[in-house]
């Protein structure tokens, strides 16, 4: 009997630790926020880079407490409350954001390799419906999550978050309060695919949508955990909060236990855990063909689907399904380079995207580490 329950810890350990950890961005050895400005571009160090926020303190825009965490995410000591509020103003621009990057020389933007984070809001300081948020994307916006109504689309609101690819809704379902969405973004650079795992609660990942053409761009510093909100006029400026728990990349085996890496393991009365994990070779493909999407921009369900070869799996009944278009995605290349999207980086110190911006947008320089199509 020992035997067998000690064969039950040993497969859950497994289990729950199934890939590498490349980057570690869980809060774990933090004692407060106010650890973000050990950060400086002179003194480069903890795992992130603390700058793109408004004039304010940290705690303005950061705080940390094991509250804020998902429950479910035992191999987190705490979580972050990450704010917009009417001062959360970067660098003289007329967008609000408060982001954290990744600070590494780890291989995060090689191979293939699992972006990590769970997502929650409240009912207080909700993210207004009404303009767009832009939530752990990258700088070419080759694949972030939305909520709120889309800048350009018709109607007032839209209460949907969203999964895009090249600004292309791909998955939405309801956000509604005090849900936890648990997402990992299956970033293939080499094939340039990306898949997307949802879960909620604390349900185990499931892959939601194979993984699709995409145009995968990083230079491995420029994936930002938080939130950027599109101006809008003649909305006012609300303070909101974002939850984040479980902050990670790994390579190798995609971790599907919201546990995460280093969970303390649970007695499972002796029985052997089921794994957890999935190795990144049977990870389903797709057609090479590029899918871009028409989304419905209306607050009514939306129907969204990926091409005929590429089944989606619906993790719940408000989880939305979505249609596939000819359109081309919001960032294109070439043959005589590549083209970047309104708000989208086009320069700075070890930038590799696109420099060049689409019409009728240009590249505003803004500090020698970031410039910006406007």
């Amino acid at each position: 009997m020992k035997c067998t329950a000690l064969f039950g810890l040993t497969a859950h350990v497994a289990a729950v630790s199934a890939g590498t950890v490349l980057w570690d961005g869980r809060f774990n050895d933090f004692t407060a926020s106010t650890d973000l400005e050990k950060w400086s571009w002179g003194n480069q160090v903890g795992p992130y880079q603390y700058y793109i926020h408004g004039s304010s303190a940290v705690a303005s825009y950061v705080n940390l407490s094991p509250s804020f965490k998902n429950p479910a995410d035992s191999g987190s000591k705490q979580g972050a409350k990450i704010t917009l509020d009417n001062t959360a103003y970067w660098n003289g621009q007329n967008m609000r954001r408060t982001e954290l990057i990744p600070q590494t020389t780890a291989a995060i933007n090689q191979g293939k390799v699992y972006y990590h984070f769970s997502l929650m809001r409240k009912d207080v300081n909700a993210p207004a419906t009404t303009r767009e948020h832009q939530i752990a994307f990258f700088e070419s916006h080759f694949t972030e999550l939305k909520s709120g109504w889309l800048s350009g689309a018709v109607g007032i609101s839209d209460p949907l978050l969203r999964w895009c690819i090249g600004g292309q809704t791909q998955w939405s379902t309801e956000w509604s309060a005090g849900v936890w969405h648990n997402v990992a973004y299956e970033i293939d650079f080499a094939a340039g695919t990306v898949g997307f795992w949802h879960s909620t609660g604390g349900d185990a990942l499931a892959q939601t949508v194979a993984p699709v053409k995409a145009s995968t761009s990083s230079n491995g510093a420029d994936w930002h955990v938080g939130v950027l909100e599109l101006p809008r006029d003649g909305y006012p400026d609300s303070t909101e909060d974002y939850f984040w728990s479980g902050v990670y990349i790994e390579s190798g085996s995609l971790t599907t236990s919201v546990a995460g890496p280093g969970a303390p393991p649970v007695d499972n009365g002796g029985s052997s855990s089921s794994s957890t994990s999935i190795k990144s070779s049977t990870t389903s493909s797709i057609s090479s063909t590029p899918t871009t999407l028409i989304t419905s921009t209306s607050s009514k369900t939306q129907v969204t689907a990926i091409s005929s070869s590429t089944p989606v799996t619906t993790t719940s009944s408000k989880t939305q399904v979505i249609t596939t278009s000819s359109s081309a995605p919001a960032t294109t290349t070439s043959s005589s380079g590549c083209t970047a999207s309104q708000w989208a980086q086009c320069g700075g110190n070890g930038f590799s995207g696109c420099t060049s911006c689409a019409s009728p947008y240009k590249c505003k320089y803004s500090n020698d580490w970031y410039s910006q199509c406007l």
